[in-house]
């Protein structure tokens, strides 16, 4: 008999734990000794309550900048379908409507620029930008996910300078690719129209060069880059309308009541008394902008650019943009 059984007293009994094999793989706590349970380590050497260490992440964290703003807001803005919608329509209405206009202009000399039937496409197709401009910021609020946009990046002013920048550089691109194929199409329909013997010495005359109508360079900018850059400059606006009222009906329309309502308005101003109003409201009106740059403006100025006007329409922009900057940090989501 043992000592134990001899002294009448039973041995203790060992915990079932202590003589079972640990599972395969295990690896032990820093710190353990031998004979020392898991999650026993000795104290100020990784001992954690409860015996479990917090996990810590193997990926790198890094500050957040502008940058990971822009791809994110380029991610959104490429994969919703009304992207896909309003560019397309846009594109589709532009060269459609320009080399439609090139087709019944060709033949006998109207007495229009070579590149000008582009401008009646692209009164149609500014509306499109306008619509996404402004859905860019008001489809987030619409459906909520604006909560979950400024968690991500509590930086707001970040959030709505990343949306500015994204949209007016696609607009800006797809607009004046859209002019350009149209002026192309146009330079290759209307240049074989011919001055009229008695338009030879007129002001008109300056546009043929050899006997065939031509665009100068500057004719050239204004249809694709400065066309481009106005429309671009229509969806900025629309975008900080968007940010500022936060309701896509209303900045829509808020946006076409800008651009139809002042050439609207003067065509029934008739009265005499009214010339100055009319005159200034057709001058500084956005589809006179337009005109002014495929060298048709809506005025008696025949030689206006559209330049000074698209300078207007940046710096309009601007402050509105600010505005919108301003509430959106003091406003609630």
């Amino acid at each position: 008999m043992s000592t134990q059984q001899h002294n009448g007293q039973a041995a203790p009994a060992q915990p079932a734990a202590a003589h079972m094999p640990a599972p395969a793989g295990t690896v032990p706590p820093a710190g353990a000794g031998a004979g020392q349970q898991p999650g026993q380590g000795q104290p100020g050497q990784g001992h954690w309550p409860g015996g479990i260490a917090p996990y810590s992440s193997p990926i790198p964290m890094a500050r957040t900048n502008l940058g990971h703003a822009l791809v994110s807001e380029w991610t959104k803005i490429r994969t919703v379908r009304s992207t896909v919608w309003t560019l397309g329509v846009m594109f589709a209405l532009v060269v459609g409507i320009g080399l439609l206009s090139a087709v019944g202009l060709s033949g006998d000399f109207t007495g229009m620029p070579l590149l000008s039937s582009g401008l009646f496409g692209l009164m149609l197709g500014q509306i499109c930008v306008i619509t996404l401009g402004v859905l860019v910021v008001t489809s987030e609020y619409g459906t909520g996910m604006i909560r979950t946009t400024l968690t991500a990046c509590p930086q707001r002013g970040r959030v709505l300078l990343a949306k500015a920048t994204v949209f007016f550089l696609l607009a800006f691109v797809m607009t004046t690719l859209a002019c350009a194929l149209t002026a192309l199409i146009n330079s290759a329909l209307l240049s074989d129209q011919t001055l009229p013997s008695y338009e030879r010495g007129s002001e008109l005359a300056d546009s043929f060069e050899g006997g065939k109508l031509v665009a100068s360079g500057s004719e050239w900018l204004g249809a694709t880059v400065g066309a481009g850059l106005y429309v671009a400059l229509l969806g900025l606006l629309s975008l900080a309308v968007g940010a500022l009222l936060r309701h896509s009906a209303g900045a829509i329309t808020t946006m076409m009541g800008v651009v139809l309502l002042p050439l609207l308005m003067a065509m029934f101003m008739a009265g005499k008394a009214l010339q100055d109003v009319r005159d200034f409201l057709i001058e500084y009106s956005p589809l006179n902008g337009l005109a002014s740059l495929y060298r048709i403006p809506m005025t008696t100025d025949q030689d206006a650019t559209g330049w000074p006007l698209l300078g207007g329409l940046a710096v309009v922009t601007l402050i509105v943009f600010a505005a919108a900057y301003a509430l959106l940090n003091k406003r609630d989501v």
